[in-house]
């Protein structure tokens, strides 16, 4: 008989409709602290609330990662119920999410497999559905992972950050490129590298920046198959139209996914970001 498992992921990742109505896919929510005051992300605390939070309040949200008693109350409960459990969270590099699931894993019996996506947001997700099909398939739960780790390293995701105060005060851009981007008006596009954050290269406005990334794209789309990218958005998908119109006016066949970052990376990079993210398909 085929084995029951639990599918468990964090709230940076953003859930399609497929595994909304999946019942065995769980979700822990980041915490996001605002004045103090501790927010669940996507559980009382939206995106729409937090960037009006930080528009109209001049807030300086915070975020933290589930705590190991959260990771290990959700697996005791899920026990009784399934005969493994497949974790699959944000980066590492960006976030102590794996970690507090890998410490709450020593803590019960049941066998818990803990994924590194090293991404962010939806892309996260499709390296997740990848993982569940594979599963489904009958490949071994290690085979899965290799191939999830060959997909993932696949990947590329470049973002246009629309608050680069927002994110030099979370710690996650450096002085030196927040003076060159505020200053002289020059735009960082931030890579997403082996899971860390980096500056790919900068362009000296959002316009050229744009072009930059659709150029990424393209070329990747020359060396190999890519068949689908997500658009990623703050706080209006109406931001996404024009890098939409851009990849098919170049790409007509490519499918494309528009989805927002979500809460907990909306804290660091702001209500304005955009990016693109798309992988090799093998």
């Amino acid at each position: 008989m085929r084995e029951k498992i639990a599918w468990i992921t964090d709230s940076t990742g953003f859930l399609d409709e497929e595994l909304k109505k999946n019942p065995d896919v769980y979700v822990v929510p980041m915490v996001v602290i605002i004045n103090g005051r501790e927010y669940e992300d996507g559980v009382d605390l939206s995106p729409d609330q937090l960037f009006r939070y930080m528009r109209e309040d001049k807030v300086i949200p915070t975020t933290s990662q589930p705590s190991v008693g959260t990771f290990a109350e959700l697996f005791r409960k899920l026990e009784p119920h399934y005969d493994r459990i497949v974790s699959v969270h944000v980066s590492s590099s960006l976030s102590g999410t794996v970690a507090s699931s890998r410490q709450a894993a020593e803590l019960v019996s049941i066998p818990v497999h803990i994924f590194d996506s090293l991404l962010i947001s939806f892309p996260m997700t499709l390296l997740l559905k990848k993982i569940m099909r594979d599963l489904e398939s009958g490949y071994p739960i290690e085979e899965a992972f290799i191939r999830a780790a060959r997909y993932r390293d696949s990947n590329e995701t470049y973002v246009l950050i629309g608050s680069l105060e927002q994110l030099h005060r979370s710690g996650r851009l450096s002085g030196t490129q927040y003076l060159l981007g505020s200053v002289l008006n020059v735009k960082p596009i931030i890579s997403l590298e082996k899971g860390a954050l980096a500056t790919k290269t900068k362009a000296r406005s959002e316009r050229k920046a744009g072009q930059v990334i659709l150029k990424f794209f393209l070329e990747s789309c020359k060396k190999g198959k890519v068949t689908d990218c997500t658009i990623l958005y703050g706080s209006s998908p109406e931001q996404t139209e024009s890098f939409r119109e851009a990849i098919l006016a170049e790409n007509p066949d490519v499918i494309i996914h528009i989805y927002p970052l979500g809460t907990a990376i909306g804290v660091h990079a702001g209500e304005k970001t955009v990016g693109l993210s798309w992988f090799q398909d093998p």
